[in-house]
């Protein structure tokens, strides 16, 4: 293009080659340097590919646009449009052996001279060239010209179509387009649109048209600035992009009325806008005096709400190089790769890299996508992280049904491995717990039990006010120290702790050897100082710190430990107060908390009471486990946490998600069931025998209308099924009708969210076993294979 900054086209069907369009046409022929060396007078594009020059064209000068013809033969055929409105069909010099070649110079030409702005072959009928031109007040600016139509140099002056004095007037000449549309008006841009030959979007002066060529008096237009660059998505034929100045609208030609979406403002004017031909819903655009290509994801989006609902897109800028850009153009095959030319006619080849979507399955499988590739994370024989990590744990564990064994609680660590001494000992409270809990519920019921639940502070503190203080001796000292002396509340908690076994025997004794044996001496001499034996606890520790796998460090626990005095303003005490926070073993620590804190005061050792059910953290971690769960599938072991903990906590059971509401008045017809009749009338009146378990609601109790009829029975719906045409008893699950179900899963609503067509879900899934359409007569929707959960199999079905 004389006088501007150069244009680049990709060939159509030559994936190798490329022309670039400035004052003369130049075709480049891309060949990869990877396993080769450049050769003499081949441009750099990238560190994979080079261009090597084939031939030049300078037999067209004042150029404003360029097409390439779209079919394969001739494969270098090039519609020029020039600054007087001319369309010269040119050639490559790489087609002289092809039959077409009488096509090679031949021009055509409007009635009137003014500049040709776009131009556009037809993707169906190849031969049809259209061009937009700008305004003139007596003549057509959208010519459509046939190609292959004949030439009439005779009736043309010389003088209108002559542009320089030694132009020979042999020329080719066509002067009578095929088809004239838009009078006294300017063409900015055109595309023709896919989905039909015979239509034509053109980007006139003040408005966006388009043009149906069976009907050349009639057109659909709707006005716009937005009016340059008209493109259509190659892979949605109804999306239109266009720009003006630096906004880009897209369009959705079936509500044309306005733009479906507006990209966000640019500070420069745009020069270009083109989707990309092998990537779905991708724009990519070009603003003057910039070397960055801004990029806008056209995401896919369910069917718009409303109207004012816009598309998801996704922004992103590349640099495919340091200069200013001129023009770009897309690879017609390589997926997501360009063209970029700058005005002093450097090149670059370049791709854009996809983003990179990373999904990890709730069962720590790890995938990514790339463009059309997606890939997938395989671990190492010999790595064992996997075995190591939390979640694997946590899943395994749930397989197992830990957590779920209420009858004998204590079996659940076992369920988890019986691995962790931690866990096993927390079943084995809660056991315990558990345990006492029923024996005190059966000696005085409604008195103690849930006391239990409550934690061990709660129990000694329960009757603080009732028993007096006692003295008591240390073992080992001389001095004395008042202690409560809490008879059964004590003997209770020491019971919860496992401690002492059931009875009226208070000897730690057993449970300290015990420990001894299994070398945990440093909780040995927290349980004996606590038992106020302060002599057993000094021994343990020496003990420990003579054996092979005891700490050397024990033994200065154990001297500090012979100099306790219960004065409160001793030196002794101040220390301990201090530096016991610098022990890293807890039962060490808290040994000293416990003979620093006040006199018969176990603050220091018991932390406060909480209503873990109603704390907020408890109800965050219940509900991301319970979501836990679902992502794995584990719909039936969720199912059975839920009912184990609304027999905990009745609060939480779940409200009802699903209610079957009346076509007329709106109302819940399960919630009319269930509530007091209306206006005092029986349920006998509205077809509801005196059992619950055998409903029969055919109408709704709130207007009495008829509820619908199932679509394989013809009878309306809350009839049971086991009275319905074709039911049987052997049908439903037996385990499933016990007193307190109201309505077996057979006699349940259910239809398509679809087509809304339903019946008895018994009959449904019968119906669906065999069919894959709707039971209803003339309707063709799919119901079973619109339920993208339809298919899917709870996790622990599929386990080996």
């Amino acid at each position: 293009m004389s006088g501007t900054k150069p244009d680049i086209l990709w060939a159509p069907h030559q994936v190798d080659r490329f022309v670039v369009c400035d004052s003369e046409l130049s075709l480049y022929h891309v060949e990869s340097t990877v396993n080769s060396e450049l050769k003499a007078g081949s441009l750099r594009l990238s560190e994979d590919s080079a261009a090597t020059l084939l031939s030049i064209n300078s037999d067209t000068p004042y150029m404003k646009c360029v097409a390439w013809y779209l079919n394969y033969d001739p494969e270098c055929l090039l519609a020029v449009g020039q600054a007087n409105g001319r369309v010269v069909l040119t050639s490559l010099g790489q087609d002289h052996n092809s039959k077409f070649k009488d096509l090679i110079g031949k021009e055509f030409v409007p009635k009137h001279a003014r500049q040709c702005n776009t131009l556009a072959w037809n993707p169906l009928d190849s031969n049809w060239l259209a061009a937009g031109l700008d305004k003139h007040r007596a003549d057509f600016s959208v010519l459509i010209w046939d190609i292959c139509s004949k030439y009439t140099p005779d009736i043309v002056p010389m003088e209108k179509v002559k542009l320089s004095a030694g132009e020979t007037e042999t020329t080719l000449l066509v002067t009578k387009p095929l088809y004239e549309l838009g009078q006294n008006d300017a063409c900015l841009s055109l595309c023709w649109l896919p989905r039909d030959q015979k239509l034509l979007l053109a980007g006139m002066h003040r408005n966006l048209a388009i043009f149906d060529l069976r009907n050349t008096s009639q057109k659909m237009f709707v006005n716009t600035k937005a009016v340059q660059g008209v493109t259509v998505d190659p892979y949605f034929h109804d999306r239109v992009a266009s720009f003006y100045e630096g906004q880009v609208a897209i369009w959705d030609l079936r509500k044309f009325e306005k733009p479906v979406l507006t990209l966000t403002e640019q500070p420069k004017p745009l020069t270009k806008v083109a989707w990309c031909p092998t990537r779905t819903g991708l724009l990519a655009t070009l603003t003057r005096d910039s070397n960055i290509i801004r990029l806008y994801d056209m995401q896919h989006t369910p069917t718009p709400i409303g109207d004012e609902t816009e598309p998801t897109i996704i922004e992103r800028s590349v640099q495919p190089c340091d200069n200013y850009i001129a023009s770009f153009a897309w690879h017609p095959t390589s997926q997501n790769r360009m063209i970029v030319v700058t005005p002093n006619r450097t090149m670059s080849d370049f791709t854009v890299f996809e983003r990179i979507s990373l999904a990890w399955s709730p069962i720590t499988s790890l995938m990514w996508a790339c463009g059309r590739h997606l890939y997938e994370c395989t671990e190492e024989e010999n790595d064992n992280s996997l075995e190591k990590d939390i979640a694997t744990k946590m899943r395994l564990r749930a397989l197992s049904r830990y957590g779920l064994d209420t009858e004998q609680v204590w079996r659940n660590h076992i369920l988890a491995g019986n691995e962790d001494p931690q866990l096993k000992s927390l079943w084995y409270t809660l056991h315990f717990m558990k345990q006492y809990t029923e024996d005190m519920d059966q000696k005085s019921p409604g008195n103690k039990g849930s006391l239990v639940y409550a934690g061990i502070k709660s129990i000694v503190k329960s009757s603080l006010g009732m028993v007096e203080s006692s003295r008591h001796n240390w073992s080992g000292l001389d001095k004395q120290s008042d202690i409560q002396n809490l008879n059964e509340e004590r003997i209770l908690a020491l019971q919860l702790c496992g401690w002492i076994k059931k009875g009226t025997d208070v000897d730690v004794g057993p449970f300290l050897n015990s420990l001894v044996q299994e070398g945990e001496w440093e909780r040995a001499a927290a349980v004996a100082l606590f038992n106020l034996d302060i002599r057993r606890a000094i021994q343990i520790l020496n003990e420990g710190a003579s054996s092979k796998k005891g700490d050397l460090n024990l033994n200065v626990v154990a001297m500090a430990l012979s100099g306790y005095t219960d004065e409160k303003n001793s030196l002794w005490r101040e220390m301990c107060s201090t530096l016991r926070l610098q022990l890293n073993n807890p039962y060490l620590c808290v040994m000293f908390a416990f003979l620093t804190s006040e006199t018969g005061s176990y603050d220091g050792v018991l932390g406060s009471p909480l209503d873990v059910l109603k704390d907020e953290r408890v109800q965050y971690w219940i509900e991301n486990y319970r979501n836990l769960l679902d992502a794995w599938r584990f719909w039936h072991k969720r199912a059975e946490f839920d009912i184990h903990r609304s027999k905990l906590d009745p609060s939480s059971k779940p409200l009802a998600q699903v209610f079957v509401s009346c076509n007329f008045c709106g109302k819940s017809i399960s919630y009319s069931c269930s509530t007091v009749p209306h206006q005092g009338r029986g349920f006998s009146q509205y077809g509801v025998s005196g059992s619950p378990t055998k409903s029969k609601v055919t109408s709704c109790p709130g207007c009495r209308k008829p509820l619908p009829r199932c679509a394989l029975c013809l009878i309306n719906m809350g009839t049971p099924v086991s009275s319905c045409p074709g039911g049987t008893k052997s049908d439903e699950k037996v385990d499933l009708s016990k007193d307190k179900k109201l309505a077996q899963f057979n006699n349940w609503f259910t239809w398509c969210h679809n087509c809304r067509h339903g019946g008895h879900a018994g009959h449904m899934l019968s119906w669906f076993r065999d069919h894959a359409e709707c039971p209803v007569s003339a309707c063709t929707c799919k119901c079973m294979q619109l339920d993208t959960t339809g298919n899917l199999v709870p996790a622990e079905a599929v386990q080996p």
